[in-house]
């Protein structure tokens, strides 16, 4: 069996592909948020966040041979959870990771992390849209008390997300809950309706909606802040393609042997 750690677009092509390669494939998403991966027999899914002692737990009782690492890019600590299950156990931690989406000639800024971020969002003068999830909202509402500008968020539409925000001071009226990825004219009715001159985004490739991102920011004259991507870490063995991270898998773990 293969743990997918997953939840994003990716996972479902991901564990569609290793099912139909032969191999048993169970799911790990952090939240219940849907995930459309379908009924394939070899496909399951559990739901929860786990330490890396509980996911290599997890692991062996399964006796799962192999982890891939399809968290989103950003998930600095999903990706070290699934490295350091792997390094208990001894076994392989394959990353995937989608490719990276060019800015083009938009107006944009990058930031380091989010506290840079924030403190150039609200430097603009200008209402900030919040597009990188319910996590670390602190220092954009901090921002937004301490300026007066306006800030709205999107965030995924789940409980927990809205806890987040409660609990961040943001009013429920500035909150936007949805899905990604989000087409141009999705993201411009969000723009008008809070009459945004900011965005703050991660890059999260074209999979995760970033150029549609983009365009509607170009098309309303806003400023886009971004924040870089970590690195990898620890680094191994990273894959953008399906077909190459299955090719090496199929070399460490054979899909004939759970058959």
């Amino acid at each position: 069996m293969i743990l997918l750690i997953g939840g994003t677009s990716e996972t479902i092509s991901l564990a569609s592909d290793l099912a139909e390669a032969g191999y048993e494939v169970l799911v790990s998403t952090a939240t219940a948020a849907p995930l459309a991966i379908g009924d394939h027999p070899r496909i399951s899914r559990r739901v929860g966040r786990l330490d890396a002692e509980a996911m290599a737990v997890l692991a062996k009782k399964l006796g799962i041979r192999a982890i891939v690492d399809a968290a989103h890019p950003y998930a600095v600590a999903a990706h070290e959870t699934a490295h350091g299950a792997a390094r208990r156990l001894e076994i392989p931690c394959l990353s995937f990771r989608r490719p990276e989406a060019p800015v083009g000639e938009n107006p944009v800024c990058f930031a380091a992390d989010h506290a840079e971020a924030a403190a150039l969002a609200f430097a603009e003068g200008r209402p900030v849209l919040l597009t990188t999830g319910s996590r670390n909202l602190a220092p954009y509402a901090a921002a937004a008390r301490r300026t007066g500008f306006p800030l709205a968020v999107r965030v995924l539409n789940v409980p927990e997300s809205f806890a987040a925000c409660r609990a961040a001071g943001i009013p429920e009226e500035r909150i936007i809950g949805g899905r990604g990825p989000f087409s141009v004219e999705e993201n411009l009715v969000s723009i008008r309706r809070f009459g945004i001159g900011v965005i703050v985004t991660k890059e999260s490739g074209r999979a995760g909606g970033f150029e549609a991102k983009l365009a509607a920011a170009r098309q309303a004259n806003c400023r886009v802040i971004i924040l870089r991507r970590p690195e990898i870490r620890p680094p191994g063995c990273v894959f953008h393609r399906n077909a190459d991270l299955l090719s090496a898998l199929s070399a460490l773990v054979s899909p004939a042997a759970e058959r």
